[in-house]
C-alpha cells in the first residue's frame, strides 16, 4: 500500500507509472536481500530517499507513509464493536468489575 502511494505521488509529479514501479521493485528486492541474507532492517524507505529518481517527492515521503493513512475505518469499527457488542456483554458483570481485590504474597 505504501508503495502505491509513492507511485501515485510520482505520477502526479510527472513520472511514468511503469518506470516508477520498476524503480520501487528493484529497491524493494535490494532491501529484501538485506533482511533475508544479512538479517538487517528493511531499509526501503531510506533507499527511496537516497534515489534521485524519487527527488520530486522526497519532501512528501513522511506524509505519504503516515501510518494513519493505512487504517481506513478501523477506529470507527472498533468503537462501534465496543459499544454494540463488548459493553452490552459486560453489563451483567458491572458490579463485579467495580470491586477491588487485594493479593498479599
Amino acid at each position: 500500500m505504501a508503495s502505491e502511494n509513492i507511485i501515485m505521488a510520482m505520477v502526479k509529479a510527472g513520472g511514468n507509472r511503469q518506470e516508477c514501479h520498476e524503480h520501487i521493485r528493484t529497491l524493494a528486492q535490494e532491501a529484501g536481500a538485506v533482511v533475508k541474507q544479512q538479517g538487517g532492517d528493511n531499509d526501503l524507505v531510506e533507499r527511496i530517499c537516497q534515489t534521485d529518481y524519487f527527488a520530486p517527492i522526497h519532501g512528501k515521503l513522511n506524509e505519504l507513509l503516515d501510518p494513519a493513512t493505512f487504517i481506513g475505518r478501523a477506529p470507527e469499527q472498533v468503537t462501534r464493536f465496543l459499544s454494540e457488542e463488548v459493553h452490552p456483554a459486560l453489563q451483567p458483570y458491572q458490579d463485579s468489575m467495580d470491586q477491588q481485590s487485594k493479593l498479599n504474597l
